[in-house]
């Protein structure tokens, strides 16, 4: 079919959806993903005139190139349509270098959202490429290719190969080795609670101890608890010194960013950061909605801007009348400033449309996207809704100079709660009708010791938010990021949370001892800050590589001359080889510890660690069930026997067989309950710990 424009994108899911909206004078088409590249296997870049990039074509999309261009050669006009992003724009310039495209044609299509409407409207508005996004865009990836390529070597010579160094997941690294650090030396702090439970009127109500004399005061031993209880008449008169009754506003969050939505999707949805993006792709690029066809379900969802719409406002407030009533909607809403170096080019995530209600969409939904669209649309409706509005209530009751303090509050209306509530809900905890001067009896008191706890290890989650929180990275850079310290094992995730594994301890150390600046917070960040203003004009890529790469050159000398070998010492197993005898070995690998033969290389045996877990194997009833790790390092559990025996189970067996069925039990953990399942019926009893 004859056509006279072509359209390129990044993804075929997204070409698909937007021929749907073009008329057939339209060829939309998918480059998918880069085209050009600097080479893997050298550096790419001329030092010598002024770091000039070599752009090579990846290996393997010649067949896709030479499609784009016969199509190109047909077409009257061809418009690039990458994403609204500094790698969307710099994927354009690539095509527009290979397909001989003049730059100075309005030949940039860019769209927030890919909806009909959004889609033709950038089409009659196309600009010229953006050299100043391009020329951002191409010093990141400079300069991620200059520490990567001349610290990553070093690595592989002094440690180990496979290693890798990089800019932000240098960072990233060393947040989780210090954080570590400050676990192990951490000293527990003792302290105290006294709680007294009251009595009004055949009403219970909880009250703390404040201090004495009316000056707060802190409990930090047993000793001066007693001090405390002395002081007290347990059967005596309590009086209840000071009552404070207030309003209390609490205002719905923002619409989601990149990093705001990440961890949102791990708290509430138990979605890695990975998972997360990847629905996000799904639901921006297209889902089929039945006879209406395909269209994208949310904006653009890398965006660090909390920017809305006014038309996007003007559709959520008319929804929000018509479902919850006039007095749920927000007559104004506050002008949400974005945080320093937001690109504010598009949007907030949100819905394409507010009318689009998750529940009405479910069917043409997997359950993964029904559950992201759900979460990102409540949280754009709330966002457009009045604060959620508390009465609460402060007691001060007084016995011989001790004081307690109770504080409660209820919800008097819930405003945009009735839509969006936090992973830490409010409970209503309302006291009994206190004035000042009230008699009250004391019915029990309550003191408990305590020790301070160290701080928690990271989760990918709150990863993501010291990360952003220190404006290390940008909102397409963490899921990568945190892939990637994961895969080279210098981090491991155990109980959803990051520790630094001994290989990521040396790495840390290395790069700490001879690239303060890679790992340093505020170089970083600062860092960033300079790419933005390449991308504002403000700046000339070549200066700020120019900058970094200067002092950067001396200190890679000092470590080739400095930098001594790292052995990784060998563990001894306990047990000989099977095959000639030689004791085995603990050893350090790409993916963790694993036995090996002291004998290597005339001996290559090698064994993988497994932990058993004292249960007998429910399938050829010989073998030990034990744990195992799948490639994408989640735990299962498997037979010792593997391959002979091919049992497997993502859930723990127990070693008991279902009184019903008589099939395998196995321990089933979710995030709100533990318990005994079946593996084939409905059985299910509670877990006995």
């Amino acid at each position: 079919m004859a056509f006279k424009y072509l359209v390129i994108v990044e993804s075929p899911a997204k070409a698909k959806t937007i021929e749907k909206y073009l008329g057939r004078n339209y060829k939309v088409v998918a480059s998918l993903g880069h085209i050009r590249d600097l080479p893997k296997s050298r550096m790419g870049v001329d030092f010598e005139n002024n770091y000039e990039p070599d752009y090579i074509t990846i290996r393997g999309k010649g067949p896709v190139i030479k499609e784009l261009k016969k199509h190109a050669k047909k077409a009257e006009k061809v418009f690039l349509a990458a994403d609204p992003d500094r790698e969307g724009e710099a994927i354009a310039w690539h095509l527009s270098f290979l397909l001989d495209l003049d730059n100075t044609e309005l030949n940039r299509v860019v769209f927030n959202e890919i909806t009909k409407d959004a889609v033709k409207n950038a089409l009659k508005n196309p600009r010229r490429l953006n050299e100043d996004l391009i020329d951002s865009q191409q010093a990141r990836r400079i300069l991620d290719r200059i520490v990567g390529y001349q610290i990553s070597p070093l690595l592989w010579k002094k440690v180990k190969r496979g290693l890798s160094a990089g800019r932000v997941q240098s960072v990233a690294l060393k947040m989780i080795c210090d954080r570590e650090k400050e676990i192990k030396d951490f000293n527990p702090e003792e302290y105290w609670s006294l709680d007294a439970n009251f009595l009004k009127k055949r009403t219970k109500f909880k009250a703390s101890y404040y201090g004495l004399n009316g000056k707060k005061s802190d409990l930090p031993n047993d000793e001066a608890v007693q001090k405390v209880l002395k002081k007290l008449d347990q059967d005596g008169d309590f009086d209840v010194r000071k009552v404070v009754k207030k309003e209390r506003k609490r205002n719905p969050h923002p619409a989601f960013t990149t990093s705001s939505l990440q961890q949102e999707a791990a708290g509430k949805i138990n979605f890695r950061t990975r998972k997360t993006m990847m629905t996000a792709q799904q639901l921006y690029e297209g889902i089929s909605l039945g006879r209406g066809g395909a269209v994208g379900l949310i904006t653009y969802m890398r965006t660090d801007s909390t920017r809305l719409s006014d038309t996007a406002k003007a559709e959520a407030n008319e929804l929000i009348i018509s479902e919850y009533g006039k007095e749920y909607a927000a007559t104004t809403t506050k002008a949400l400033k974005n945080k320093s170096g937001a690109q504010d080019a598009h949007e907030a995530i949100r819905p394409t449309s507010a009318a689009r209600k998750p529940d009405d969409i479910k069917q043409y939904l997997s359950k993964d996207q029904f559950k992201l669209y759900q979460l990102i649309w409540s949280r754009f409706i709330a966002s457009q809704m009045k604060p959620a509005v508390y009465d609460t209530m402060r007691v001060d009751i007084e016995q011989n100079e001790v004081m307690f303090r109770a504080n409660g509050s209820k919800v008097k209306f819930k405003g945009y709660q009735m839509v969006y509530s936090e992973a830490k809900k409010e409970k209503d905890n309302m006291l009994p009708d206190l004035v000042e001067g009230d008699v009250i009896k004391l019915e029990s008191l309550e003191p408990s010791q305590h020790f301070t706890q160290p701080p928690a290890r990271f989760s990918e989650a709150t990863l993501i938010k010291s990360l952003e929180e220190n404006g290390v990275g940008r909102p397409s850079t963490y899921a990568p990021t945190l892939e990637t310290i994961q895969r080279r094992y210098y981090v491991t995730l155990k109980n959803k949370r990051f520790e630094p594994t001994e290989l990521g301890g040396i790495v840390n150390e290395i790069i700490g001892e001879f690239f303060p600046n890679i790992v340093d917070v505020n170089f970083t960040a600062s860092m960033e800050k300079d790419l933005d203003a390449v991308e504002e004009g403000k700046k000339e890529w070549v200066e700020l590589i120019d900058q970094f790469y200067q002092p950067f050159k001396k200190e890679v000398t000092i470590a080739e001359k400095e930098l001594e070998e790292v052995e990784i010492e060998d563990e001894p197993a306990g047990f000989d080889c099977e095959k000639c005898g030689s004791p085995m070995v603990i050893k350090m690998g790409r993916y963790g510890k694993f036995f090996a033969c002291s004998n290597f290389p005339d001996c290559r045996n090698t064994k993988a660690i497994v932990k058993k877990i004292g249960v007998t194997c429910p399938l050829c009833k010989k073998g030990e069930v034990v744990e195992r790790k799948s490639k994408k390092n989640r735990i299962f559990y498997g037979c010792e026997h593997y391959p002979e025996c091919e049992f497997t189970s993502w859930d723990k067996p127990i070693g008991r067989d279902c009184p019903k069925c008589e099939h395998y039990l196995v321990e089933k953990i979710t995030k709100k309950q533990s318990q005994v399942k079946c593996s084939n019926c409905d059985y299910e009893e509670a877990l006995q710990k």
